[in-house]
């Protein structure tokens, strides 16, 4: 296998090993981590955890497919978030992701996140974000914004296209 962590990663994850009773029970938190080093979730990364973890890479590859915060590829530095579910389709959402995709010049029949060329955006249908009272919600990587209009996103998406892409929201 070619997937290489770097050994302050591995000794942090090393560490958080010791708060599980079983290794299996920090799987979703390497797998955390993981993204967190890496941007998302390759193919070597799953098989990586599920060698670390005394797992077959099916059991690692289920729960990053079941669990919609994981990537199995990159994403643009302002991960673009809709959601999709019944209260935010009902306030809007589909019209906004459509919206969206026009002003990025993204396919909004396309399944699946879809990155701009310039790898500045990436935008996604998800399912709940939790936020059905101030629908549409979406979020823009961890921020999480409500009541989303289509001058509201056209609004974020200039605020973003001047910020540096090798930073992130408020230059984290």
């Amino acid at each position: 296998m070619n997937f290489r962590v770097p050994a302050a990663l591995e000794t942090e994850l090393e560490e958080l090993l010791t708060h599980y009773p079983e290794k299996r029970s920090a799987s979703v938190m390497v797998l955390h981590a993981l993204q967190d080093h890496f941007g998302f979730l390759s193919k070597e990364s799953i098989e990586w955890t599920a060698a670390k973890l005394g797992l077959q890479p099916i059991n690692v590859l289920e729960l990053v497919t079941f669990y919609p915060m994981f990537r199995q590829q990159p994403v643009g530095r302002f991960h673009f978030k809709i959601c999709r579910t019944l209260s935010c389709a009902l306030g809007g959402s589909l019209s906004l992701y459509r919206h969206l995709c026009q002003r990025l010049d993204l396919d909004p029949k396309a399944h699946g996140p879809q990155t701009t060329p310039d790898g500045r955006f990436t935008l996604e249908l998800v399912e709940c974000l939790a936020s059905c009272g101030t629908a549409p919600a979406m979020m823009v990587n961890d921020r999480s914004i409500e009541n989303v209009t289509p001058d509201k996103a056209d609004q974020l998406i200039e605020e973003y296209r001047t910020q540096d892409p090798g930073k992130g929201i408020a230059g984290k």
